[in-house]
């Protein structure tokens, strides 16, 4: 407690965003820990990437090894989204967008996909600590035998200051740690969130998903399995289904809804019995077998008061969370570390960074983009967009590119002007 370690940047979870940023910020040459309060692999949901994603994780090497790795972990590959809706089906093919980039990806096992970037970050050298929590978090002003010892960046400066996080190891055994900067890639762990009081409550209505691993069974010849499976209930438009194969023959399936529509049942007969009211379902999933536990989670959608502060920022979850429905969850972490890292890069030069024009307020772009479509498909705007029957190619190409993941993608008017230009599209589709 005496002789606190030091390093340039300390990681808050060893998550996409928290394996993206430790990868770039180590190929520069700082100095990363990272730490991780679970032991990976550790089961999550947010399994169904978008090619959005396969940019980032290109730019710091660690789409190679997901390449190599994922017909052995049992990743399926993916090129679009499929729904259903009361006997209605449509599709969207990511390959068919207007944004450049990559058009497919993977439906993953979250827990062995994280383990894989963590482990490829580790590889790269940041050091990585698992079931070490962080309890407490202050700004130091100097640091105590501060130097560049160790670190191969030949062109950084000291900012004579950071902060220092009391952390307890697997014994819980505590000892500290400072930093010149801190990431925070917790998830829905908000640890800064929550020590530094800068929890907001979200503008969502309160929503519960039930969800679990299956060996699917389907035997349906139409069945896709290069796409997720997006179903609305066939009575309440608000509530909803995901349903996203792997190439071992199971499957990640729950419902999501608000959390007044689920009792106190134990979460596989919630699960189960909310599969059986969609016909289409209920036969496609006919000869479904469960996989371990079911699980719950309720009152996930999450904001903040501000994404930095003195010597930290935020990644992904750990800011803002909206909803699963597009699966935008790990493309706005793998996002928000792909903007943080070369700031922070920057700032440990000693460059003075404008955290608020060059990573709030682009992150948060994308974000309400994201924020927009969600919103439809609950109010059911989006909703009559997708299963519009006579559909114009190039707005079809728009929306694709942003549930693709180019939420940021500006030369989008879905995206430059997305309330007004899906409010106007909606109403269209439904005259």
């Amino acid at each position: 407690m005496n002789n606190p370690e030091q390093f340039d940047v300390v990681v808050i979870g060893a998550g996409p965003s928290g394996a993206l940023a430790s990868s770039l910020l180590v190929q520069k040459g700082w100095r990363v820990l990272v730490l991780e309060q679970q032991i990976f692999p550790r089961f999550t949901i947010g399994e169904s990437l978008l090619p959005q994603c396969m940019e980032y994780l290109a730019d710091a090497n660690l789409v190679a090894p997901l390449h190599e790795h994922a017909a052995s972990l049992g990743f399926q590959f993916k090129n679009g989204a499929a729904f259903h809706r009361a006997g209605e089906n449509t599709a969207i093919n990511f390959t068919e967008k207007s944004s450049p980039g990559p058009g497919t990806t993977y439906q993953v096992k979250r827990g062995l996909f994280d383990k894989l970037l963590a482990d490829n970050a580790q590889l790269q050298g940041a050091v990585i600590r698992y079931q070490h929590s962080v309890k407490d978090y202050k700004v130091t002003d100097v640091f105590e035998n501060s130097s560049d010892k160790g670190n191969t960046n030949k062109d950084s400066t000291d900012k004579n200051g950071g902060a220092t996080l009391l952390v307890h190891d697997a014994q819980q055994l505590p000892y500290q740690v400072q930093a010149r900067f801190v990431l925070d890639a917790s998830g829905f762990g908000r640890v800064l969130p929550k020590l530094l009081n800068l929890e907001l409550p979200s503008n969502f209505p309160v929503r519960s998903a039930y969800f679990s691993h299956f060996v699917d069974n389907i035997s349906d010849e139409n069945f896709d399995r290069n796409k997720i499976l997006i179903t609305v209930h066939p009575e309440h438009r608000d509530i909803w289904y995901w349903l996203i194969p792997f190439s071992d023959g199971t499957a990640s399936i729950g419902v999501v809804a608000e959390s007044e529509r689920f009792n106190d049942d134990e979460a596989e007969v919630m699960l189960n019995r909310f599969l059986e009211q969609d016909p289409h379902l209920k036969a496609l999933l006919a000869k479904r077998e469960l996989i371990g536990p079911a699980r719950s989670i309720t009152g996930y959608s999450s904001n903040v008061s501000k994404l930095y502060g003195q010597h930290f920022a935020l990644l992904g979850n750990a800011g803002e969370f909206l909803d699963p429905v597009f699966s935008s969850g790990v493309t706005i972490a793998l996002k928000s570390a792909s903007l943080i890292a070369p700031l922070v890069d920057q700032y440990l030069k000693g460059e003075t960074i404008d955290f608020e024009q060059h990573y709030a307020k682009p992150l948060q772009a994308g974000v309400n983009c994201f924020r927009t479509f969600v919103a439809g498909w609950y109010d059911t705007r989006f909703q009559d967009v997708i299963f519009h029957t006579e559909q114009n190619k190039q707005v079809r190409e728009m929306i694709s590119a942003i549930l693709a993941g180019y939420a940021w993608d500006t030369s989008n008017p879905f995206v430059a002007q997305s309330e007004r230009r899906l409010n106007v599209l909606a109403q269209l589709c439904r005259n």
